[in-house]
């Protein structure tokens, strides 16, 4: 289907379901044009497929046309490598920045806090491929999940050596990616409701790590969501790791879908945000509360009213 085409179809058969949206959000006005958001927030692939349909180009233009500005994809090193520089080009035609993708992920197993030379010989190609996906669709930032803690019974090492073979292998991949000025963000995991294990845990280890490493190509991935379950006390805690932060990601709680579903007051915490003259990248990594053209709705809605606070 043309786009021209596909847009003015869908615009007919979703108005009344748009405005029901509409309604939902509450402070969001009628505009003409795109919205104009303040931050760069990135939706990913099939977030509004109902709306875009299964295209994924499609689904960029259709994000563009809402205004947002930024995109991420986990799973881009999955993708052909046709379709990754269709969409780097797609995105860069668009005025899109590309957001993070999964560099390595390694969740559940040993990677990191134990020395095994095949495994880390294995994460650090990881990190070589993750320089040409990096090329492909004009990203800056990828995602490194530093896998498990060790808790084993038998012959579990202590914290503080755990800790240090995660630097040794993180100031090795950090070396790879320099020279290419491009970033690892480390992504604290909740155990709570998702990840029990998970070595990196809260904003403060994560901040501990970067330092040790020492490296402009290892920073934080401050999840909003993880850290609200973890920790709370989210504006102080942005505060206190603002140097390491290299990355946001969105998504409230409980529930893991857009801002104001849950608890999370992401109208102050997107100003906190704004105030600090952030200019990187807030991943949209979360569900949508409801479902079809009228849930993306809803999602593009909740953005629009959580961005909607005063200039700082």
């Amino acid at each position: 289907m043309q786009r021209r085409q596909f847009l003015t179809t869908s615009a007919l058969a979703g108005t009344a379901s748009v405005a029901a949206a509409q309604s939902l959000a509450g402070h969001v006005s009628e505009q003409s044009g795109p919205q104009k958001f303040k931050l760069q927030y990135a939706p990913h692939f099939n977030m509004f497929k109902n709306s875009a349909g299964d295209d994924p180009i499609d689904q960029l233009k259709f994000a563009a046309d809402q205004g947002f500005t930024a995109w991420e994809d986990n799973r881009m090193k999955q993708k052909d490598v046709a379709l990754q520089e269709k969409i780097g080009k797609t995105m860069e035609q668009l005025g899109m920045r590309m957001g993070v993708f999964v560099a390595h992920g390694s969740i559940g197993k040993l990677t990191f806090v134990r020395k095994d030379k095949a495994v880390w010989d294995a994460v650090l190609q990881d990190i070589r491929d993750s320089i040409e996906v990096a090329k492909r669709v004009n990203a800056r930032w990828m995602t490194v999940v530093p896998g498990n803690l060790d808790e084993t019974s038998r012959g579990r090492l202590a914290m503080g050596y755990q800790t240090a073979n995660v630097v040794e292998l993180l100031r090795r991949c950090a070396d790879i990616l320099e020279p290419h000025d491009l970033v690892m963000v480390l992504e604290p995991l909740n155990w709570f409701a998702n990840h029990g294990g998970a070595f990196l845990q809260g904003s403060p280890q994560a901040y501990s790590l970067c330092k040790a490493v020492d490296s402009p190509s290892c920073k934080i991935l401050f999840d909003i969501y993880h850290q609200q379950i973890t920790e709370g006390n989210l504006i102080p805690n942005i505060e206190k790791c603002w140097d390491e932060i290299g990355y946001f990601q969105c998504g409230d709680n409980p529930g893991r879908k857009e801002p104001g579903t849950g608890e999370i007051n992401y109208r102050n915490v997107f100003r906190y945000i704004h105030s600090r003259q952030y200019d990187g990248v807030l991943g949209m990594e979360h569900g949508n509360s409801q479902k079809g053209v009228e849930g993306e709705q809803a999602v593009i809605n909740a953005y629009a009213d959580a961005d909607n606070f005063e200039m700082a």
